[in-house]
């Protein structure tokens, strides 16, 4: 469960019932969090709980049409032990470097369903992505002449979908990716001049396989998504009369979001289901070669991972309690307010420790870093704390330890596990 401040006007964290909680003790994977902790070796560290990331894949299957395949948008969380779960797991995986494609290959993931996107795609890494016969989402037309150039010299082809920027954007997420000018995708009201020089190319051994639309990412509401979802598919259906070659892939992006902050509920995803099975039928009749796909990673693993940091001191400075710990912002950049907030919440946070204390209080939990953003929850209402005892921040499982300053101050990693 968070710890949010239960005052009656005030909004409260969504329960996070995903990990039990025994005797004052977090449970991840089965196991006590103090074990875990010596298991490591260390604090801080992430722990990752592969039952809640089959529970999650399952959890989706039922709810959408199964003929829409799921991809794991591994920039999310690129740990390559929790890949190699989730590419036995997902139909798909998306990669946005050559480094990512990497792990997504060591982890055995088939490269038939591998996409590749990103703004600033380097000429080795075109050359990459066509030895390893994946999907390339192209973003600009800087990129055709390149992928021609390694096909020719590879003998292989290109396989090329386009990345569009919509001309909407998706009402309510947290991060616009589409709509208006953006560095990402080709804009939409030039994609037919594109698509007419990709059908010029096809002898260079340009392959052209569909489309790509990304609207936005870290949504609560289920009406917002199927809006984009219908829009989408509504643009790519007009852009693929122009289309060089029938459309056999249609990215319709994620968005999905997971409860973070106070007053927030979980996505409800019935509706999005009812929405993409209007799609796929209309796909069937309209656009009958093309697989239908939904690009998710922060839904599928956010909310199945914790970062756990050791209270190191307990100190009051004029009457306001700080739990100094031995983790921050250099390992949870998103949690301290510096990954993207424009007003600083609290994530939902607890406290783990054996001593079976029930006395609550208001408490800071801060880092050892020489900076005041180093704020891992701001006045949050925590069972009271000693050191010694473990601070725990949920909804960890995304954008945690690869989207952070690891190298600030010298301050060290931070291990991950998967249990």
């Amino acid at each position: 469960m968070s710890e949010s401040a239960p005052a009656s006007n005030k909004p409260v964290h969504a329960p996070m019932a995903q990990f039990p909680v025994q005797q004052g003790e977090l449970i991840v994977g089965g196991q006590r969090l103090s074990v875990l902790a010596e298991r490591v070796g260390q604090t801080p560290f992430y722990a990752y709980d592969r039952g809640l990331l089959k529970a999650r894949v399952a959890q989706l299957r039922a709810a959408l049409p199964a003929a829409v395949k799921l991809h794991y948008a591994m920039k999310a969380n690129p740990m390559p032990a929790l890949v190699g779960l989730m590419a036995g797991l997902v139909d798909g995986i998306d990669v946005a470097s050559a480094g990512e494609l990497k792990v997504a290959l060591d982890a055995g993931a088939d490269p038939a369903e591998i996409s590749f996107a990103g703004p600033a795609k380097r000429a080795v890494e075109l050359r990459q992505s066509v030895a390893a016969g994946v999907l390339v989402n192209v973003e600009s037309e800087r990129e055709l002449p390149l992928l021609a150039e390694a096909s020719q010299a590879l003998g292989l082809p290109a396989r090329v979908a386009l990345r569009v920027n919509p001309d909407f954007e998706l009402k309510g997420s947290g991060m616009k990716m589409g709509g208006g000018p953006k560095q990402f995708g080709i804009d939409a009201e030039v994609l037919p001049e594109v698509m007419a020089r990709i059908g010029r190319m096809a002898g260079d051994g340009l392959a052209f396989e569909g489309f790509h639309l990304f609207a936005g990412s870290q949504n609560l509401k289920a009406e917002s998504i199927c809006e984009a979802q219908q829009k989408s598919y509504e643009l790519a259906l007009r852009l693929a009369a122009d289309a060089p070659a029938p459309v056999r892939f249609l990215n319709l992006g994620g968005g999905f979001g997971i409860p973070y902050f106070p007053g927030e509920t979980p996505l409800e995803l019935a509706p999005i289901g009812a929405n993409l099975q209007a799609l796929v039928e209309r796909a069937a009749r309209e656009l009958p070669q093309a697989s239908l796909v939904i690009e998710l990673g922060r839904y599928l693993v956010g909310e199945a991972g914790v970062y756990v940091a050791r209270v190191l001191d307990r100190k009051i400075s004029r009457g306001q309690v700080y739990l100094v710990t031995d983790g921050g912002l250099h390992h949870h950049l998103s949690a301290s307010g510096n990954f993207g907030q424009v007003i600083r919440k609290n994530y939902p946070a607890m406290l783990s420790q054996t001593r079976g204390e029930t006395a609550r209080e208001a408490a800071s939990v801060v880092g050892p870093l020489c900076t005041p953003l180093d704020l891992l929850a701001d006045r949050m209402e925590l069972t009271a704390a000693q050191p010694g005892d473990l601070a725990v921040i949920y909804q960890s499982g995304a954008y945690g330890a690869s989207a952070s300053p690891q190298a600030f101050l010298g301050h060290g990693g931070c291990p991950e596990i998967l249990v």
